[in-house]
């Protein structure tokens, strides 16, 4: 998965939750995690509990000066607000966690904590990586889960299928939470196995969970169609890169011809004609905005990669040469 994505007009990137550290670091909160990769915590040994990226809570006694920025999560993550208020976003809406509620978040999630800032409370998560990145992709949940085959397939359903931002938590998932914060913070012995057992104990009340309430299914949210929709919306901010053709297929997980069918059922265009047009629109504006910029650097900054190609289909498309427009 890319490290960093464009959408908006603002650029997102893989969480590695700088503010975060830095707040850890300078003794403005508390945090107990254990974590690997960018994530705060004391790192864990490359073979223990393999999946999880980061687990643990912060506790902000006081009011902070800092928030988690737009990001993906390279996993599922699972966050339980024990105390206080959260401010919680997503691409749809604006969410104000309260205590005991839970949020469940995909890696195709754009999401942030903090509007701008958080808000004084003890925030727990676990962010386990199920090796997707796309909705349409099978999930692949680390050997020591150990749920049942027909209950561990009914919770992906209800992570998978539904999309509700935010959930209600019941006291039973609230001490299983509270159980892995003290169990990091005394760093005992055995914690490998307590912490895999917790976590497997969390899944099965986030399954009862889903059991015992109302939450609609939609099979639509992980069919390829939506993949490539949501890979449309970043490719109209993102046109720059030196996109082909196979790298859009691979950054999406689907082969070529399947990627090409679902993008022209979309735009009723090829990849490669759709990516044409939103550079040759770009480069309209961008000769009408500044005429002084040079047109080489207006064809390479909207990601053409000739000019002699770019003044062609420039052409084709305005019936002049990009200079003649300009």
């Amino acid at each position: 998965m890319k490290r960093t994505y464009k959408e908006d007009g603002k650029i997102y990137y893989a969480d590695n939750c700088k503010t975060l550290t830095n707040a850890w670091k300078e003794g403005r909160i508390q945090l107990d995690a254990l974590a690997r990769n960018n994530y705060p915590g004391y790192q864990m040994d490359p073979k223990m509990i393999p999946g999880i990226n980061t687990i643990g809570y912060w506790n902000a006694k006081t009011e902070q000066e800092w928030g988690l920025d737009w990001h993906r999560n390279e996993g599922i993550e699972i966050t339980f607000l024990e105390t206080g208020t959260m401010p919680f976003l997503l691409e749809d809406g604006v969410y104000t966690m309260l205590p005991e509620d839970l949020t469940v978040t995909r890696p195709w999630q754009i999401h942030k904590v903090g509007n701008p800032m958080i808000g004084v409370g003890k925030l727990h998560w676990l962010i386990l990586d199920v090796n997707v990145r796309q909705p349409h992709q099978n999930w692949k949940w680390p050997s020591w889960i150990i749920l049942a085959e027909d209950d561990l397939r009914e919770l992906t359903k209800f992570l998978r299928q539904n999309e509700q931002p935010i959930l209600k938590a019941n006291s039973d998932i609230k001490r299983c939470f509270q159980k892995i914060g003290n169990l990091i913070h005394e760093s005992s012995k055995n914690i490998e196995s307590r912490i895999a057992i917790y976590v497997n104990e969390l899944l099965m009340l986030l399954l009862e969970l889903y059991q015992t309430g109302t939450y609609a299914l939609n099979d639509t949210l992980t069919n390829s169609t939506r993949t490539v929709d949501l890979f449309l919306k970043e490719l109209n901010e993102n046109f720059s890169e030196p996109w082909t053709l196979e790298l859009m297929s691979s950054h999406v997980g689907l082969g070529v011809t399947r990627f090409t069918h679902y993008f022209k059922q979309l735009t009723n265009r090829t990849p490669m004609q759709y990516l044409n047009s939103i550079r040759l629109e770009a480069a309209q504006k961008q000769l009408k905005q500044y005429p002084q910029k040079s047109i080489s650097k207006i064809c390479y900054d909207c990601g053409f990669s000739s000019t002699q190609y770019f003044s062609t289909v420039f052409a084709r498309k305005y019936g002049c040469s990009p200079s003649e427009y300009k």
